[in-house]
C-alpha cells in the first residue's frame, strides 16, 4: 500500500523496531519505472491519493471550466505586461473565503507554502493528449482543500479565495500553461481558454473561444517538457541536473511522500557514492552497497524490485532509488514520532537524514542528531546540496521561458526587488537569513533563469572568474557588472538591467533594488 496519512499516524505510534522491521511504506503491485513521462502519469484506478507512483495514463480531462462560481467574483487583471514584469495569468477579484473550483480534470502536484503566492495548488491535467498546467494562488493556508497526489475532476471545491504572498486584496490568482508549469512551458492567456470568463465576472471582454473543449497548438514532446508531469512530487527535481539514467527514478522517488523530495533524494545520492552503480559500483568498508549505499541486511526488508527486471538488487538504480525513497518516508515517519513524543528535537529532514546515516537508534539516544563526526558533516551538506538540485519552477516565484537570454536573468532578480539585504543570504534556493547579499542575488538570478543548469561561485571575487569579461559599454541585459574593487578582485557584482540600471544588493541595511550604475571602475561580464 501507499504512504497514507493514516498509514503515518500509525507508525508514528509504533517503536523503531517496529517501524523499521516491517514493510509499511511498500504496497502491493510494486510498479515498474516507467520509459515514456509523458504518457505514464498516474490514472484514477486506484483511489483519489496516488502520490505514491501507481502508473497508468493519466486520463484524459473533460471540458474546461470556470475555476469560480457564476456571479461570486470580479475580472480585475488580465494576462500580459504589468508594473514592469509579465503577469502571467488573471485575477479574479472575491471575498477571502470565496470558493475556488478546479478548472480541469487533473492531479494535484503541489498544495502548499510558495514565494509570491504566499499558498499555492497546481494541478496537472491531459488535455486532448498534451500536458496542461493549471495554477490557483493566494490562498490562505487554511483555505487549501486538496493534498499533492489527489485526483481531482473539473468543478471541486479545491481551495478558497484569500489575500496571501505578494497580494494587493483578496482574489485568485489563475494561470493556465501548456506544457506543464514546473517543466518551464509557456504560460497562456486563460482568457483565450475560458470563454465565458466576462459573462461570470462582470469584468474586462474575454478573448474569442471556440466552443466548451479547450484547444491547444501543438506543443513540443521533447523529454524535458514532460520530467515529472503528473505525478506529486516528481517535478521538484531540476532538469538535466542529474545523470540521465537516474533522473526518472529519482522524479518517482519524489512522489512515495511528501516529505522526501526528489532533491532531497538527489543529493543523498550524491553523497552516499556519487551516483555511481552497477556491478562494479564501490562497496563501502563496511559493507553498504549500491548508489544507495544500503546495509544488506537493510536491504533484506527494504529493497524491492521497482525496475520489472525480477528481481531485487541495490546495484541496481531504480530498485536502490525507490528503496531509499520508502526507507527515508519510514525514518521520516519514526523521527516526527520521536519529536511528538518528546525524545527529540529538531528539523524532521534533517533527522531523517541522520537516522539514515546513525540509525534511528542513535537519533532517539542523543535526542537529535548524533555527535559522530560523519554524521555530523553528511546532514548539513547534503541539506545544502538540496538547494541546487531543486528545480527554481516548484518554488512559486521566478518562471524561465523556453529559450534562456539575459532578459530572463534580470527578471529573476526583480521578482526580489525590496528584499532586505542580509550579509552572506541567498543562493540558488532564493533567499535565506531573509534576504540577500549582492552575491547571494547574482547567483540566484542566474541559476533560475537557467532552469537550474548554470550555478554560480557563491563570492563576487569567485564569480568574476567565470565567463568572458566585455567592454562595459557593451553590457546587455543579464550580463553581471562589478565594482568596489580590492587586492582580491571586485567586492561588489549585480546585474545590468539596460539603459544604465542595475539590479542589486546594495547594503546592509538597504533592499534588493534597481538603481543607476554609480560606482566608478564598474566592469562586465557575460556569464555565457
Amino acid at each position: 500500500m501507499t504512504v497514507s496519512r493514516a498509514a503515518r499516524a500509525l507508525l508514528m505510534t509504533g517503536s523503531i523496531a517496529v517501524v523499521l522491521g516491517t514493510s509499511a511504506c511498500s504496497f502491493a503491485g510494486i510498479p515498474v519505472i516507467p520509459k515514456d513521462r509523458c504518457t505514464t502519469a498516474p490514472d484514477d484506478s486506484s483511489g483519489s491519493d496516488i502520490r505514491a507512483g501507481q502508473v497508468g495514463p493519466l486520463a484524459p480531462s473533460g471540458p474546461i471550466r470556470m475555476p469560480v462560481e457564476s456571479g461570486t467574483t470580479e475580472f480585475t487583471s488580465g494576462f500580459g505586461e504589468r508594473w514592469g514584469a509579465q503577469h502571467q495569468g488573471v485575477d479574479l477579484a472575491g471575498p477571502v473565503g470565496t470558493k475556488i473550483l478546479a478548472a480541469l480534470d487533473g492531479i494535484v502536484v503541489k498544495s502548499g507554502t510558495a514565494s509570491g503566492f504566499g499558498h499555492w495548488i497546481v494541478v496537472d491535467s491531459n488535455v486532448e493528449g498534451k500536458p496542461v498546467s493549471t495554477v490557483y494562488g493566494h490562498m490562505f493556508a487554511g483555505g487549501l482543500h486538496v493534498w499533492e497526489g489527489q485526483l481531482v475532476r473539473a468543478g471541486d471545491h479545491i481551495a478558497d479565495i484569500g489575500n496571501d504572498g505578494g497580494s494587493t486584496g483578496p482574489h485568485l490568482h489563475f494561470e493556465y500553461w501548456e506544457g506543464g508549469r514546473l517543466q518551464g512551458g509557456t504560460a497562456v492567456d486563460p482568457q483565450t481558454k475560458l470563454g465565458d470568463l466576462n459573462a461570470q465576472t462582470g469584468g474586462a471582454p474575454a478573448a474569442p473561444h471556440n466552443g466548451d473543449n479547450v484547444q491547444l497548438a501543438a506543443a513540443s514532446r521533447s523529454t524535458a517538457d514532460c520530467a515529472g508531469f503528473g505525478i506529486a512530487g516528481a517535478g521538484e527535481l531540476a532538469s538535466g541536473i542529474v545523470p540521465s539514467e537516474f533522473e526518472e527514478p529519482i522524479r518517482r522517488a519524489g512522489g512515495v511522500c511528501p516529505e522526501i523530495d526528489s532533491p532531497l533524494i538527489a543529493a543523498q545520492l550524491e553523497q552516499e557514492n556519487g551516483f555511481r552503480w552497477g556491478a562494479g559500483a564501490p562497496v563501502s568498508s563496511t559493507g553498504a552497497m549500491g548508489p544507495a549505499q544500503f546495509m544488506p541486511g537493510t536491504w533484506a526488508t527494504w529493497g524491492k524490485d521497482y525496475d520489472g527486471d525480477g528481481k531485487a538488487d541495490p546495484n541496481s538504480i531504480g530498485d536502490a532509488v525507490l528503496s531509499q525513497a520508502h526507507f527515508m518516508c519510514a525514518l521520516h515517519q519514526n523521527v516526527s514520532g520521536m519529536i511528538g513524543a518528546g525524545k527529540a528535537t529538531g528539523d524532521p529532514v534533517e533527522l531523517t537524514l541522520a537516522a539514515y546515516n546513525a540509525g534511528p537508534g542513535a537519533v532517539q539516544q542523543y535526542g537529535g542528531i548524533p555527535p559522530y563526526p560523519e554524521t555530523q558533516h553528511y546532514v548539513p551538506k547534503i541539506m545544502t546540496a538540496r538547494a541546487r538540485f531543486t528545480n527554481p519552477n516548484s518554488t512559486g516565484r521566478f518562471i524561465p521561458g523556453q529559450s534562456a537570454n539575459g532578459g530572463q536573468v534580470v527578471n529573476a532578480a526583480r521578482e526580489y526587488l525590496g528584499t532586505p539585504y542580509v550579509w552572506g543570504g541567498g543562493g540558488t534556493g532564493g533567499p535565506s537569513g531573509g534576504g540577500f547579499d549582492c552575491s547571494g542575488l547574482t547567483s540566484y538570478a542566474v541559476f533560475a533563469a537557467s532552469g537550474g543548469k548554470t550555478t554560480l561561485p557563491r563570492t563576487s571575487e569567485q564569480q568574476w572568474t567565470v565567463g568572458v569579461e566585455i567592454p562595459i559599454n557593451d553590457a546587455q541585459p543579464g550580463d553581471l557588472v562589478f565594482g568596489s574593487w580590492g587586492p582580491d578582485g571586485p567586492g561588489h557584482v549585480g546585474i545590468f538591467a539596460g539603459n544604465g540600471q542595475m539590479v542589486h544588493a546594495p547594503t546592509t541595511g538597504d533592499v534588493v533594488r534597481e538603481a543607476p550604475l554609480l560606482q566608478s571602475g564598474m566592469k562586465a561580464r557575460r556569464m555565457t
